[in-house]
């Protein structure tokens, strides 16, 4: 095939086991990660913050001075937060947006001149089922995947003359490391949400310690590549997570948000 793919966040989880997939498919791999560590990978990996433009444009600059193209960008880098809203410290909110919506944007603009050039290339968001509805203690979280989600539909038309492609891909939950990274607020003993909070840190951990394969997310990736017309929004998870959004377009919303309450006990 002899493709370019650039994948953000590649050391562990949904990342590495694409870039890994996608290897055995044929293609070139770059993956990228805040602080590559000296493991064996079978692909490149290049250290990248997606929070640093002068780090992005140094790595796309490498890979161009390689392989002259990128054809495909995977924006999969990102970083969890919990917590009450009003106990959550802002500036850890701003950090998350930093990371999954503003570093997804910089990625695209890095290499949409590139793929420009090439008038060819494709660009896969990696978002999240939890970007399509406010789920208690996971507001903020929910909130940068739903904001890269409706970017990338204004995006993708504005890049669609120039044969660019960019869609999403959400992903419900999935057996990864990914609440090992990411923030948690404290539960503080004397807080009004102490008791929920905890118990709902406890569900969340157990979601993810009992999710699914990351290897459906690289096949459902793959699949993508190889179609020449990809849809706007693809969700990957059980089938009640992807039910869940079916759902929420078609109950009144206090019906839904019951719905949610009881399913997190609240």
């Amino acid at each position: 095939m002899n493709k370019v793919v650039l994948i953000t966040g590649a050391s562990s989880g949904i990342g590495k086991v694409t870039a890994e997939f996608l290897i055995q498919k044929g293609f070139k791999v770059y993956g990228t990660s805040r602080t590559p560590e000296k493991n064996d990978f079978s692909f490149d990996l290049i250290q990248l913050d997606v929070n640093s433009v002068e780090s992005i444009q140094k790595t796309i600059q490498l890979i161009l001075d390689k392989e002259g193209k990128i054809d495909i960008l995977i924006n999969n880098a990102g970083m969890g937060i919990t917590g009450p809203i009003e106990e959550t410290p802002t500036d850890k909110m701003r950090n998350v947006f930093e990371t999954n919506f503003f570093g997804a944007i910089e990625m695209m603009k890095a290499v949409l001149p590139q793929m420009r050039k090439q008038r060819a290339g494709l660009i896969i968001n990696v978002t999240s089922i939890a970007g399509y509805m406010g789920l208690p203690f996971r507001g903020i979280y929910c909130a940068t995947k739903g904001a890269l989600e409706i970017a990338t539909e204004a995006i993708r038309m504005e890049v669609k003359e120039f044969g660019i492609r960019i869609t999403n891909v959400a992903p419900g939950d999935f057996a990864t490391n990914i609440a090992a990274g990411r923030y948690h607020t404290p539960v503080f003993k004397d807080s009004a949400y102490a008791v929920i909070y905890q118990k709902n840190l406890d569900l969340m951990d157990a979601h993810v310690d009992n999710g699914r394969d990351p290897k459906e997310m690289a096949e459902q990736i793959y699949t993508i590549i190889q179609k020449s017309n990809p849809k706007i929004h693809y969700k990957v998870g059980s089938f009640m997570q992807k039910f869940s959004i079916v759902l929420k377009r078609i109950l009144p919303d206090n019906v839904y948000e019951k719905l949610i309450m009881k399913h997190y006990k609240l």
